[in-house]
């Protein structure tokens, strides 16, 4: 007979569930079946799942080499079938909490894991939400729901939030060695949500409950929004004073305390930073409360795209040619370096307007094959080529991708608007005689 799911949460044998195998479930999945635990990963799109179960990785931090490892050991399988849910120990909820239509958190695919995890719910499970949310989601909506089983939260099954913290594309912090905050809805959650990950993160944060560990997410990814738009906005004024933010930025990096560098750029991008502040804004508007820092913040960086678009119009007057019929590149269309992920990407923005103006615009972007647009066309990367750069009337640095060659980019392009500094390496001698902002050339 086997042994109590209590007592498999304690010694290592026990089977985690992980419902989501996005950017956050399968780098989770995999580090957990690395470290030897029995991993059943569980996804709506049939596509995710027979990926996963013949060895391939759709998710950069996690490498197919090492998928198929795990699958060929028997730790790693993946299924469509929620009901498998009932042979898992602990359940790892990893799904979207995209916003909606009118900024509200959507949090519809936490309910329906929610509800799925409920109709498998027996005496022991762990139950940990992953997904970005705002304070009180643990306790106000999946622990309602769990409770409908009749089972009693920190005696017959545990239930914690414990926030990811992904860093897509960083070769350095990984699921297993970023320290792991854990806050249950009882002391007895935390203890044994705390122990169990343990067993595949270096370091565990206990903290005094799910609604703490909730904010404590939402307060990282607040901080960095809040200071890009601060660096964002002395971008936007250093434009108006025609200074280079950017020499600005490294001067003041110069004093060893008291500063952080932040760098401006065309906007924010991913599924974190424009979303999971609008989640504590929206639970703050409910108790009558206002984000004033945070909601300022998201405006000057949802600004970004149309300064940015701006300075291309800027550019090509500057050669006396209208945006209405040119040819415009847009280098990089990812929203950070070295990934794929186009998620709330703000050269989709950046597209938007110059394709409003007229302009007929192409992208290349080395990790990003093909790019789906709002109006449902299906764009395809150029191929990098030195007449690619030529032939454009004006080429845009939207992400600084290592793979980009700055010194050539600068020589072959008629038209250069550079919204990362990525053309900082080209010789100064090389540039325009006007101190650089963010036409670089033109």
């Amino acid at each position: 007979m086997r042994e109590p799911r209590l007592a498999r949460l304690k010694s290592g044998e026990a089977t985690l569930g992980v419902i989501g195998l996005g950017y956050v479930g399968l780098p989770l999945a995999v580090a957990a079946a690395g470290s030897g635990v029995r991993v059943r990963g569980f996804d709506v799109d049939p596509n995710v799942v027979d990926g996963v179960n013949r060895g391939r990785s759709h998710v950069r931090d996690a490498s197919g080499e090492t998928v198929a490892g795990l699958v060929e050991r028997d730790l790693l399988a993946a299924t469509t079938d929620m009901s498998g849910l009932d042979d898992c120990d602990a359940v790892a909820i990893c799904v979207p909490t995209p916003l909606s239509k009118t900024r509200d958190p959507d949090i519809s695919h936490v309910l329906a894991a929610t509800e799925a995890v409920c109709a498998a719910l027996g005496h022991g499970q762990l139950i940990v939400l992953e997904s970005t949310t705002y304070p009180g989601t643990t306790r106000e909506v999946v622990l309602p729901i769990l409770l409908a089983s009749g089972l009693e939260v920190g005696k017959d099954f545990f239930l914690c939030f414990s926030p990811e913290r992904v860093d897509p594309g960083n070769d350095v912090w990984k699921t297993g060695n970023t320290p792991r905050i854990i806050g249950g809805v009882t002391d007895r959650c935390t203890e044994v949500g705390a122990g169990f990950y343990s067993r595949f993160v270096d370091r565990m944060v206990p903290v005094s409950s799910a609604e703490a560990a909730e904010l404590t997410k939402i307060l990282e990814n607040a901080f960095r929004a809040v200071n890009i738009g601060l660096v964002n906005e002395m971008a936007l004024i250093a434009d108006r004073l025609g200074l280079d933010i950017w020499e600005v930025i490294a001067a003041a990096d110069t004093k060893p305390f008291g500063f952080m560098k932040f760098t401006p750029g065309p906007g924010l991008g991913g599924h974190c930073l424009p979303v999971d502040p609008h989640y504590l804004s929206w639970k703050m508007r409910t108790m009558d409360y206002r984000t004033r820092f945070i909601e300022m913040a998201s405006k000057i960086n949802a600004e970004m795209p149309t300064f940015v678009a701006g300075k291309v119009r800027e550019a090509l007057n500057g050669v006396r040619k209208p945006v209405s019929g040119s040819r415009v590149l847009l280098l990089g269309v990812a929203y950070k370096r070295d990934v794929a992920d186009v998620r709330e990407s703000p050269a989709m923005d950046i597209l938007d307007h110059l394709e409003r103006d007229g302009a007929e615009v192409f992208y290349h972007d080395p990790h990003v094959p093909e790019w789906g647009t709002r109006d449902g066309r299906t764009l395809r990367s150029a191929r990098f080529t030195d007449d690619l750069l030529r032939e454009a009337d004006a080429v845009v640095i939207l992400t600084d991708h290592s793979r980009f060659d700055a010194e050539r980019i600068f020589e072959l392009s008629p038209v250069l608007v550079d919204a990362r500094n990525v053309t900082a390496s080209v010789e100064a001698s090389k540039r325009t005689a006007r101190p650089q902002r963010w036409i670089v050339k033109g």
